[in-house]
């Protein structure tokens, strides 16, 4: 037991979870948890230039270091600038801590206006957060961090949030720390485990898919070696990508792009469709179960919510992915699951059917991404924005190392990119990071490149140039007979980059990257591509599985009563 402020007790409590380092704005609310980041040694504070850029960079930081991200916020406006963030971070289930000022306890939920003041202040974030607790006095904050880690460390991660009143971060009192909660990883029941042995011993042609909850248990390494244990082929989710390497002779890729109804994508739904056992790992499952329910689904997933939605013939297995795929192993062995043929040969046509299937002539993005994934390090970490480069990375960029695939979710939050990659540089400055993005998106969060100079956090941004919200446009001029409000005006982007103290470079056209790509990442500073594009519309066509067009973009059938 020691006398210490809320704020002490605060950053001791993050030192013994083993954060190293916190992203977000001092304010004045935060005085008191400022003033003990200022003299905690072991923890470096990311100061950025906006509430939303930072806790992007927690999330960045999350995904690739697989330890919790921290984000220090303002209260009010602050958070709110924070929410977007948040959904994304809640889409990808990544594991954020936000640490949020509060107004004096006194004039809390009074409406007299206060600085910064927002009634039920932490229900502005309750759709998108996991758990959430108001600290009021000193003595509560270690209670409150422990807590709070071992919600993100335990079930499905998801950020949480804890506040702290101004007086609360400056106030002395006798305070315990407490030790980090132990974490026990879900199991399902032998039973289940026997259960879903036999069915996949018993199966004609069975299928795993996994998803983003193989990577967030770190078990890429367990689902290569549960796919060569069985000689049971993989396709992946976007969420999982780099699970398995795409060049593994078990991995069929990923299935999911912006244009399901193409040929090769068909192929690979193909095969999801005949599969009579799916296993999956990690996944919800948005779109349905392919195999629907002439099938049977081995549904492991540690959200217990996911576990029965997707279709009634499912065998529920609530585990974490790394373990319970550990725990089945031995049963598979024990089951002769090494004797079932290898699929190499059939996953082996499938490939090639898709690459008979060239879209290089009529699909331009892809020649590009073809270029960039040949001339990047494999240990790139990519952070892919809301662009048509981004759509198409989903399905077609290949992926052979665990973690450096990342996307926004479903949330497709634009912008998100640039603050995420610094994010994850800040966790892993050994490896080349790279951000692609569009120029609407990039200059939603550019003024952290002031941030990235500070910090020297060394990311190499990807711009292409349309001056335009291209993808809306594309869908305003096909669906509606013409464009509106999508012209850009842009600054000259090398000399913004420069005006910060960035590097600014100007490509000619999207080939001069062959060479650009591997000087920016030499100059070990953060750099801008700009990268003009002419016409690189997406196909105007069967964007979406089974429809001419997006559905956004025509009336619904039972939408109005008649």
């Amino acid at each position: 037991m020691a006398v210490m402020s809320g704020g002490e007790a605060l950053v001791a409590s993050l030192v013994r979870e083993g954060v190293e380092v916190v992203f977000g704005i001092p304010g004045i609310h935060m005085s008191g948890i400022v003033a003990a980041l200022r003299d905690e040694p072991s923890i470096r504070l990311i100061t950025t230039r906006h509430e939303q850029g930072a806790t992007h960079m927690a999330d960045g930081y999350a995904r690739v270091s697989g330890k919790p991200g921290v984000v220090l916020l303002v209260p009010g406006a602050g958070l709110y600038n924070a929410a977007s963030a948040f959904a994304t971070a809640y889409a990808r289930s990544s594991p954020i801590l936000a640490i949020v000022g509060q107004i004096p306890r006194a004039q809390i939920g009074k409406g007299i206006g206060a600085v910064h003041e927002v009634l039920d202040q932490a229900e502005v974030v309750r759709p998108v957060t996991k758990w959430r607790r108001h600290v009021l006095r000193p003595r509560e904050a270690p209670d409150a961090v422990t807590e709070a880690f071992r919600q993100m460390r335990t079930g499905r991660p998801r950020p949480v949030l804890i506040e702290m009143s101004p007086e609360t971060g400056v106030e002395r009192e006798d305070v315990v720390l407490r030790e980090p909660a132990p974490v026990s990883h879900i199991v399902p029941s032998a039973d289940d485990l026997r259960r879903a042995v036999r069915v996949m011993m018993d199966s004609r042609l069975p299928i795993i898919y996994s998803g983003g909850g193989v990577a967030q248990s770190n078990a890429e390494g367990a689902l290569v070696r549960l796919a060569e244990a069985t000689n049971i082929p993989v396709v992946t989710s976007s969420g999982g990508k780099g699970t398995i390497p795409d060049d593994h002779p078990f991995s069929y890729g990923s299935c999911f792009g912006p244009r399901a109804e193409m040929d090769e994508m068909n192929q690979i739904y193909e095969v999801l469709a005949s599969a009579d056992v799916v296993i999956g790992i990690g996944a919800r499952f948005s779109m349905g179960n392919p195999a629907g329910e002439t099938s049977t689904l081995i549904n492991i997933n540690i959200d217990d919510s996911e576990l029965t939605r997707v279709q009634s013939n499912t065998i529920p297995l609530h585990g974490d992915a790394g373990a319970t795929i550990e725990a089945l192993l031995p049963l598979l062995a024990e089951a002769g699951a090494a004797d079932r043929p290898s699929p190499e040969e059939a996953v082996e046509v499938t490939k090639r059917l898709i690459a008979y299937y060239d879209i290089r002539d009529t699909e331009p993005q892809y020649p590009i991404m073809e270029m960039m994934w040949n001339t990047l390090p494999e240990e790139t970490v990519i952070a892919w924005d809301v662009t048509q480069f981004g759509y198409y990375a989903r399905s077609h960029y290949r992926v052979n190392r665990p973690k450096t695939y990342i996307d926004s979710g479903y949330s497709f939050n634009l912008g998100y990119a640039f603050p995420t990659a610094m994010g994850i540089k800040e966790a892993r400055p050994d490896v080349p990071v790279l951000c692609v993005s569009g120029d609407g998106g990039f200059m939603f969060n550019a003024v952290e490149l002031a941030t990235a100079v500070q910090y020297g956090i060394n990311i190499v941004t990807v711009v292409f140039r349309d001056d335009s919200y291209g993808n809306v446009a594309r869908d305003l001029d096909t669906y509606f007979g013409g464009t509106y409000g999508t012209e850009l005006k842009n600054p000259d982007l090398v000399k913004f980059a420069e005006s910060f103290g960035a590097v600014g470079i100007r490509a000619k056209s999207p080939e001069d990257l062959e060479t650009l790509l591997l000087e920016a990442l030499s100059l070990n500073a953060p750099v801008v591509i700009d990268v003009p594009l002419t016409d690189l519309s997406l196909p105007r066509a069967k964007m979406f599985r089974g429809q001419m067009q997006p559905p956004w973009t025509m009336p619904q059938e039972g939408l109005l009563d008649t």
